[in-house]
């Protein structure tokens, strides 16, 4: 969730209530979500090809 949201059509409404219906009741925040790109960027991931990282808040693989 980022202010980019409300500049890309949704409206501030839409923003007060987004994530709500997520099992955690929120929207994940980006520093809740960087550790993915941080292990997808680091050397030691080299081995890790295909594969589906989820942050779904609790709810699962879509």
């Amino acid at each position: 969730m980022t202010p980019l949201q409300v500049s890309g059509g949704a409206t501030q409404d839409h923003l007060i209530h987004f994530g709500e219906t997520y099992p955690m009741r929120r929207a994940g925040q980006p520093a809740e979500l960087a550790s993915i790109d941080v292990q997808l960027a680091a050397n030691d991931a080299s081995y890790t090809t295909g594969n589906i990282y989820g942050a779904g808040g609790g709810g699962g693989q879509p």
